[in-house]
């Protein structure tokens, strides 16, 4: 019974991991961006931060400079949110629920319309 258990939490889990690689993927494509980018570390998010318009070297202060790694993160989702057309609630979704938001831009009906950083 116990490996019924460790089958069942591994297939939910590969689930999860392609929901988000598909919407991940989508969202770049939506964006003028290689869907394929999203399999790449750190690219990616190289990829995103181009998606939502601000500079490669966000991702340097994301990474080495604590506590405003996170407002900047935070801004990220939002400005990612933007430029979707959708507002706070929705990055909130996209912070709190990302299974379900995630999917909703990259693989439901929302449409890109440009990177919210540059307007």
């Amino acid at each position: 019974m116990e490996s019924f258990g460790i089958l069942l939490i591994s297939i939910s889990y590969l689930a999860f991991a392609v929901l988000m690689i598909a919407s991940s993927w989508r969202i770049n494509e939506k964006g003028d961006q290689p869907g394929w980018a999203c399999l790449i570390p750190i690219y990616n998010a190289i990829v995103f931060l181009r998606v939502i318009g601000k500079p490669w070297w966000w991702l340097l202060i994301m990474i080495f400079v604590p506590v405003v790694n996170i407002v900047f993160a935070v801004w990220a989702i939002n400005l990612l949110s933007m430029s979707f057309g959708k507002g706070v609630g929705f990055t909130l979704g996209l912070i709190f629920l990302p299974f379900i938001f995630y999917p909703i831009l990259g693989l439901g009906s929302a449409q890109y319309q440009g990177p919210a950083g540059l307007k």
